[in-house]
């Protein structure tokens, strides 16, 4: 059963307006699609809209007013002790000589249960029923097959998720909707928010916001905050407080609502947000209980932050470009700038290459930050997708740095990833990547997923964090999409304790909720509930955990008897409300061990005991849906289904689920990034020469319509001697030279960096295959060949095969081996070299350097002049095909064209670039 709502005001308080009756003009059939009269609430970031019809002018001089006009909106919220139980009562009544369409649409949060609903016209109640998902659609089939063309009710926004019925309501009748729901409001950055839209675009008689909030433990903070709010309407809120309740009313009358006197405009249009705090102090926390359940809640502060080591890896594939990568370098250099000092940090940037900032983690001080903020403003979208690769890295990061006693013994380590799209490079398959990365983690670091916009697969993301002990979150294109990623870092900022166990007699508890946790953050809050044994006086916990200057141990008891007590007394509490938060509670827990469980089985008993937990509490969960019955001459049926994030994926495009065509359209989808991935960098698979490539043309009118293109000559059939990625500039260039074989090439030397790098071709002159760098401080020399490196520093020399990875770091100077892959030498402040090992067709050494605004103008050298006063060029008033440039290099024209070449620092054999083709003398 549905818990009853608060009674709330009878028409005979609200009576509705009468028709006057004048025969008013009725409202033309085009009108009916055109929606846009709202009234709007908002409980915990929820949106509450109810929709009535456009008015449609009579003429240029006389208005219609609303047909449907909603005479009463009450939005009536108790939220008591963290667990919020709000009712939405919206009174209609049709006005016309006509039948008219009412809309009742609601956006409420994400992590509410609606637990009822019903709709009275003229006084007969149509009741919504609540049952298990697979049942309710069978009857909604059924209802389908007779002509009842009842839709599916299952969107969602942002933060939001939709719940939409319609009903006709015949000429001077009323219709009254109820909708309940439930949800436990979440402490995030030291305080609870609900944020009530208030939007009516008309002025409505009885519209009241009724807010009760009863806290046991003290109500240590409550304020409210408008956008809208002038001295008229402050006149109408009236806000009472005392140690632990507080009741907010916001009553505006049609007079206080009004722009003007002579205006029928409302004022009512923004935000009415209400944040509260409780009491607490450092102990073992608040125990609260009702009727033989508790619940615990435990939010310890002023404690010693952990310092954090934090690897960012960030998606910069061609699918990034834009909006996007602007608002994620502009997030980084916020998020880098909050880094405490003790804090370790790293870069990793991803597309069809894994680049690194550094190859190791560095402290968070003021010269390292702004060296990585100079990097993260060089980030540009191009390429696919290896996300495997990426996450490898990063584990690998953080095991050699544990290795090396980099890190503090007692700090706590995370990687935060940020991708907008599938996997298009490398490993591809997301179960494979999922395992791969679970077997790299460890359990020893935590790993943050953030899928940006809609092209992700969130499943993937979501259960490979959870099966990490982290979390997914998706961030919305949007124009604060910063701050989304700047308000996540914030929540896992400042974690204060690890390794938090609670415990409680373990034969006189049933059915407990999580009680083991890997980390706490300042400003949320752990929450435990369960069901206490009959013969239980007293119950004791004890919290261990650990700080970062200690070992912790929390102990407190609570008297059964004493504690029921205090809801016994208060008239607006609904007096089960623990057991339903404790239903809440486990439901979301059973749903998340599902997404992460690694057996079929052990998924199948989390989902069996969610969903019957779902119906015996009444809850619409993703497991249930709730029937919506209507009048006999009317569709019969609707089903509000509850949607998860996974829903929302640009599969939905076309408005289809669940059969052949949203397939075939998520296959397009893909098809699309991959091609726009590929499109803007070097990871892209040509065509074979001459052949036309099939292109999806993405546009929402038509999002099946594909068209075709011819492709050019292609000249990939070979690799080049170099590629330049030309400074702060999206264009690489692909530099062939015709010196001598065996003969040492001068090709950079940058006195103010202190480093020079010389090269010998091979005998047929195709490939390089010697390289000598010599680092002046410290005093380091490298010789780089086909059969390994010879490292010089000290006096002595040290041989590192290609056949195994090796690291070391000199004074500042850090040099990696990757076994049979790469070479990488950097410094802070400095450029990184970086050698590829190639096997593929013969072996040769391909040289690419990174960073490469760190050379100064000094610069010399066959490659070193490309590095300063360079840009490509148009030639205005000659004529110059699409695929030609000119290159200016200090000054000094060469004619270069677009060609396609192998690209060697891709481990790929069949990668390919698009680059501008250069041929020099040394």
């Amino acid at each position: 059963m549905a818990v009853p709502a608060r009674p709330s005001s009878s028409d005979s308080e609200e009576e509705a307006p009468q028709n006057s009756g004048c025969s008013l003009p009725s409202v033309p059939k085009e009108s009916h699609d055109s929606w846009g009269s709202w009234t709007g609430a908002n409980v915990d970031g929820a949106v509450l809209w109810l929709l009535a019809p456009n008015s449609v002018p009579m003429s240029a001089s006389a208005p219609l007013p609303n047909a449907i006009e909603i005479y009463s909106l009450h939005v009536d919220s108790t939220v008591t002790s963290r667990f919020a139980h709000t009712v939405i009562t919206s009174r209609f009544v049709n006005k016309v000589n006509e039948s008219q369409e009412a809309v009742f649409e609601v956006e409420l949060p994400k992590t509410a249960f609606i637990t009822n609903f019903s709709m009275s016209i003229d006084g007969e109640t149509y009741p919504g029923t609540i049952k298990e998902k697979a049942s309710a659609q069978e009857q909604y089939d059924i209802a389908v097959s007779h002509g009842q063309s009842a839709g599916l009710v299952k969107t969602t926004g942002r933060k939001l998720e939709q719940f939409h019925v319609s009903v006709n309501v015949a000429s001077d009748s009323k219709v009254t909707f109820e909708l309940i729901y439930e949800e436990l409001l979440k402490r995030q950055l030291g305080k609870y928010e609900l944020l009530f839209k208030v939007r009516p675009k008309q002025l409505v008689k009885h519209f009241q916001i009724d807010v009760h909030i009863f806290e046991p433990q003290g109500i240590n903070f409550l304020e409210t905050d408008s956008t809208f709010m002038t001295n008229e309407l402050t006149e109408a809120l009236t806000k009472v407080q005392n140690e632990t309740k507080a009741h907010i009313l916001f009553k505006p009358t049609i007079a206080q609502q009004k722009k003007s006197p002579e205006l029928e405009e409302t004022l009512l249009d923004g935000d009415f947000i209400i944040r509260y705090d409780v009491k607490r102090s450092v102990s073992a926390g608040d125990i609260q209980i009702v009727n033989g359940y508790f619940v615990h809640y435990f939010a310890p502060s002023e404690m010693p932050t952990f310092p954090k080591n934090v690897i960012f890896v960030v998606d910069q594939s061609g699918s990034m470009s834009g909006r996007k990568i602007e608002q994620t370098r502009d997030a980084l250099l916020k998020i880098l700038e909050d880094l405490r000092p003790e804090d370790h940090f790293s870069l990793i940037t991803f597309n069809s290459l894994v680049t690194e900032w550094k190859n190791t983690l560095l402290q968070a001080t003021g010269q390292n930050v702004e060296s990585a903020k100079r990097y993260v403003k060089t980030i540009m979208a191009r390429g696919g997708t290896d996300i495997n690769n990426a996450l490898l890295t990063a584990a690998n990061t953080l095991d050699k740095a544990n290795y090396a006693e980099i890190l503090q013994a007692d700090s706590i380590s995370m990687i935060i990833l940020l991708t907008d799209g599938q996997p298009t490079v490398g490993v591809q398959g997301v179960e494979i990547i999922q395992q791969n990365i679970q077997k790299a983690i460890k359990g020893k670091y935590v790993l943050y997923c953030l899928g940006f916009g809609f092209d992700v697969s969130y499943k993937f993301l979501e259960k490979m964090a959870l099966e990490n002990g982290g979390i997914a979150r998706r961030i919305y294109e949007d124009s604060d999409s910063d701050l989304q990623l700047q308000g996540f870092y914030q929540e896992v900022a400042t974690p204060i304790l690890k390794d938090i166990e609670i415990q409680y007699p373990e034969n006189s508890i049933l059915e407990l909720t999580q009680n083991s946790f890997k980390l706490f953050f300042d400003g949320s809050e752990i929450v435990v509930a369960g069901k206490i044994d009959n013969e239980l006086d007293v119950l004791p916990v004890e919290i261990q955990a650990q700080s970062h200057t200690s070992k912790l141990i929390f102990k407190d008891e609570a008297n059964v008897r004493e504690k029921e007590k205090v809801f016994q007394h208060q008239k607006y509490i609904f007096g089960n409300f623990i057991e339903r938060l404790w239903a809440y509670l486990t439901i979301q827990q059973l749903l998340e061990k599902s997404i992460s469980a690694q057996e079929e089985q052990q998924k199948n008993l989390h989902v069996a005991r969610a969903l019957e937990l779902s119906l015996k509490h009444s809850f619409v969960t993703p497991l249930t849906s709730l029937v919506v019955t209507k009048p006999d001459d009317q569709q019969k049926l609707q089903l509000a289904n509850k949607p998860t994030e996974s829903d929302n994926e640009k599969s939905g495009f076309t408005g289809f689920s669940g059969n052949k065509r949203s397939k075939i359209h998520k296959k397009k989808v893909l098809s699309y990034r991959r091609h726009h991935d590929e499109s803007m960098y070097y990871s892209q698979r040509v065509p074979k020469t001459g052949q036309r490539a099939i292109l999806l043309d993405m546009t929402e009118q038509s999002p099946d319509i594909f068209r075709t293109v011819q492709t050019p000559q292609l000249l990939i059939n070979e690799y080049p001697h170099f590629l330049l990625q030309l400074p702060r500039q999206n264009d690489v260039i692909c530099l062939n030279t015709d010196g001598q074989p065996q003969t040492s090439i001068n090709l950079i030397s940058d006195p103010d960096k202190g480093i020079s790098v010389t090269g010998k071709l091979g005998r047929n002159r195709n490939h390089f295959v010697l390289f000598e760098i010599t680092y002046l401080d410290p005093h380091v020399q490298l010789h780089v060949s086909k059969e390994g490196i010879m490292l010089s520093y000290g006096g002595h020399t040290t041989k590192l095969p290609w056949a195994k990875s090796a690291s070391s770091t000199i004074q500042r100077l850090k040099i990696a081996v990757e076994k049979e892959r790469s070479l990488t030498m950097s410094a802070s402040d400095n450029v990184t070299i970086k050698i590829a090992f190639v096997k593929s067709p013969n072996r040769f050494l391909g040289l690419y350097f990174m960073d490469t605004d760190h050379f100064s103008d000094k610069a010399s050298g066959l490659l070193g002049q490309f590095y300063f006063d360079t840009r490509l060029e148009s030639n205005p008033g000659a004529s110059q095909r699409e695929d030609e440039r000119v290159l200016s290099v200090h000054g000094q024209k060469h004619r270069v064209t677009r060609q396609y070449k192998k690209d060697y620092r891709l481990e790929s054999a069949t990668g390919t670039i698009s680059c501008w083709s250069l041929r020099i003398n040394p």
